[in-house]
């Protein structure tokens, strides 16, 4: 059984090797070099009330979360927030990702965001699915914007309006 509930610090270090794994493995994120604690750390203290930090656990061990962050800085865009989605390698396929969108979503429309964006690589067809599962659309691509594993990658943008849910 899936739970979902709103990170605290003790999850950092679970959520860190989720997030290492994509670093060295994946092309979900841009970064290149493994993220310590501290870096980690200073992440998660971005998160609060208007940008909630959520994890999935499943028999006591966290196997992903999600967030909301900041889309932009200037004040217009204050009820967008972007959406990010982390699994763990060994459960992708189980609900996991399905379950932390639900959640995420639900409290995005909570707190009265617009619009929820989501950046995904190229080619991250399981993360199209999933988006597109919770009615995001396609609304247009940055190409070749990354450079990662030897490769230039695209980034496509996706994106849900809330009040026409």
């Amino acid at each position: 059984m899936i739970r979902i509930r709103d990170a605290v610090i003790d999850d950092l270090p679970a959520m860190l090797h989720i997030y290492n794994h994509a670093i060295r493995n994946l092309v979900a994120t841009f970064d290149l070099e493994e993220q310590s604690l501290e870096q980690r750390e200073i992440w998660f203290y971005k998160h609060g009330e208007n940008y909630p930090l959520l994890v999935a656990e499943s028999e006591g061990k966290i196997v992903g979360y999600s967030c909301l962050s900041t889309f932009r800085e200037k004040p217009a865009y204050a009820q967008s927030t972007e959406l990010s989605v982390y699994v763990a390698d060994d459960v992708r396929g189980k609900g996991v990702g399905t379950a932390l969108m639900a959640v995420i979503l639900q409290r995005a429309a909570q707190l009265g965001y617009h619009t929820v964006i989501s950046g995904i690589v190229g080619g991250n067809e399981a993360s199209i699915a999933l988006h597109q599962k919770f009615g995001f659309h396609f609304i247009g691509q940055f190409r070749e914007v990354g450079f990662k594993f030897g490769e230039w990658q695209d980034v496509h943008f996706y994106q849900l309006l809330l009040e026409n849910q």
